[in-house]
């Protein structure tokens, strides 16, 4: 188990800072939310490992804040799974688990096909081409952190016409929910490949106004996507407990793989 695992990077002996810095006077108003934000940079990128402890005094002091704000930031990280509270021992962050990736994708699925379906009688030329510049965005991105960002964003352009904001929010968390796994495809390029073309493939649909294929393609999709985490996952869970995915192998495949979209 390597040292992210085992303490919590503010207290690295060598001083070398890996969130940013204190918060400034305009940002002291929501400074619980701003803490919270950094904190689950730092996991979803890798800096915090699964596992690592959140200590609150340590937070604190980096932030220079008192602890009200640090114990506000926590409780919001555990009611979205990126933290683990335990009594008497602390916050430490949530570990990777094969079980909840597969559920968030299949969860995606079934509300990104209704939302996708509401959308497609909306849309217009100029959300079509807002779309459509998304989503040659995301294909062209190579930056894991920039590449998870710009794949929400077309898949979310993709519903917006839909005008339903509580089913929009509910997407949007999941989508949060599962970007430190759609970070682990990028140990395994030739995935972005195909969750490329799935990308363009959906676009042409919704383009044609043709519900039942785009509510099948991004059903199919995400699907795939959930059930390839799902294998990585359990096939190289030592590797990834011990803060080390760079030395894990690709899934195996199955005898008619499923579609491996984002």
């Amino acid at each position: 188990m390597n040292d992210a695992t085992t303490r919590f990077p503010l207290d690295d002996p060598s001083g070398t800072s890996v969130l940013p810095g204190t918060i400034t006077v305009a940002e002291r108003a929501s400074t619980s939310r701003m803490i919270a934000n950094a904190l689950r940079t730092a996991i979803v990128d890798g800096t915090l490992a699964p596992g690592a402890p959140l200590r609150q005094d340590a937070i604190a002091r980096h932030f220079s804040v008192s602890a009200i704000p640090v114990r506000e930031a926590l409780r919001q990280l555990e009611s979205e799974g990126w933290a683990k509270v335990e009594m008497h021992k602390g916050a430490t962050v949530a570990p990777l688990s094969a079980d909840e990736a597969r559920e968030i994708y299949e969860i995606r699925a079934a509300l990104e096909s209704l939302a996708i379906g509401l959308a497609i009688p909306a849309h217009t030329q100029a959300s079509l081409r807002h779309s459509e510049a998304l989503c040659k965005a995301a294909s062209a991105e190579a930056d894991p952190s920039l590449y998870v960002a710009r794949n929400e964003a077309f898949h979310m352009s993709l519903y917006e016409p839909a005008a339903r904001p509580q089913l929009f929010e509910m997407i949007g968390v999941l989508h949060r929910r599962g970007e430190r796994y759609l970070r682990l495809k990028f140990g395994l390029p030739a995935y972005k490949g195909e969750s490329d073309r799935e990308h363009a493939a959906l676009l042409k649909a919704v383009r044609r106004h043709d519900v039942a294929a785009a509510q099948a393609l991004v059903t199919g999709h995400l699907l795939g996507t959930g059930e390839l985490l799902y294998r990585f996952l359990c096939e190289n869970a030592e590797a990834i407990c011990a803060g080390t995915p760079s030395t894990t192998r690709k899934p195996r495949a199955k005898r008619e793989r499923a579609p491996t979209g984002s």
